[in-house]
């Protein structure tokens, strides 16, 4: 892991890395995220105001308790503010009095390719990394999930979850989200992390802390997991008591078309979904299953409904 030397940053770099905190998080075992990111879950996150932790949703998805570490080493509860679907941020109030740094927020969309950085977590220099920006591109996930513009940094940082990413002039313009492995057509594979652009928070920061989620209709969620394979799409697996699963969608379908729109990548496919209207719209597929073709209407649904504590407020 390659650690920044302060010496080489404008500005101070212990002093903005005091502001990540640790997160540990328990999920109930009945909850509907439980089998697939566990009830014990770990990362980080990064004070952007006084009392309020910015971190990746998935870590605090469900949780009924949360511990944020800071940077003295004291250990104070926490809950879930704020979550957003689309994005992936998510949101923790501190249930403490406390005064420790923030790190403004900066300008993702500014940030270039090949630019200098500073990826890191909870536990000052030594837990951070020296790394640059080495692509900004669309990213579909497979759990229906789209990025018109994520960013990805190598060296990658091995504890990525809630990492914040520090530009050059010490301003928050990410939050880690995943890892990935790269391979270049000439040279050996590395590892990237994706990271959440923070110029997406702007827009419903209020509105996460006010209600818990974006303050509109939430978009179409068909429950099932989904991968792109040589142009097409395929059906890797399907949420329980999802309407994937309602609707009998299996695993090993290969989706071509939703309504009169043909799909063979990932982020097509999904945005051919959420361009029907808002969640509880029915969505016609067309699959192919076991070379018979199969056509099937999926009544959607709003995911936060399918979750513990999704009424924050």
């Amino acid at each position: 892991m390659m650690r920044p030397d302060p010496k080489h940053y404008a500005y101070d770099l212990a002093g903005t890395l005091s502001a990540m905190v640790g997160l540990r998080a328990r999920i109930p075992d009945d909850a509907f995220t439980a089998d697939v990111l566990g009830t014990e879950r770990l990362g980080h996150g990064v004070f952007i105001e006084r009392g309020i932790v910015l971190t990746i949703g998935y870590l605090i998805t469900e949780a009924e308790t949360i511990w944020l570490t800071l940077a003295d080493g004291r250990t104070v509860p926490g809950h879930v503010l704020g979550y957003d679907q689309e994005t992936g941020f998510g949101l923790v109030q501190v249930l403490a009095r406390i005064d420790t740094p923030h790190i403004p927020l900066g300008r993702s969309g500014k940030a270039s390719i090949g630019e200098r950085v500073v990826i890191a977590g909870h536990g000052g220099i030594e837990r951070a990394v020296a790394a640059r920006i080495v692509g900004r591109q669309e990213f579909a996930g497979y759990w229906e999930y789209v990025l018109d513009q994520a960013i990805f940094v190598a060296p990658a940082h091995p504890l990525w979850g809630g990492a914040g990413l520090v530009d050059a002039s010490g301003k928050l313009i990410g939050i880690g989200s995943l890892n990935l492995q790269h391979k270049p057509e000439n040279g050996e594979p590395m590892d990237l992390n994706m990271v959440v652009p923070t110029d997406l928070l702007a827009p419903i920061l209020d509105d996460l802390k006010r209600f818990g989620h974006p303050n509109k209709p939430a978009r179409p969620w068909l429950g099932l997991y989904a991968m792109g394979i040589e142009g097409s799409i395929v059906v890797s697996g399907v949420a329980g008591k999802g309407p994937a699963r309602s609707a009998g969608i299996q695993r090993g379908d290969i989706i071509t078309a939703v309504g009169d729109t043909r799909v063979g990548v990932l982020a097509r496919f999904f945005r051919a979904v959420w361009a029907l209207g808002d969640a509880g719209v029915e969505v016609p597929l067309t699959l192919m299953r076991r070379g018979d073709i199969v056509r099937a209407m999926v009544r959607s649904g709003d995911r936060r409904n399918f979750l513990k504590g999704h009424k924050l407020h």
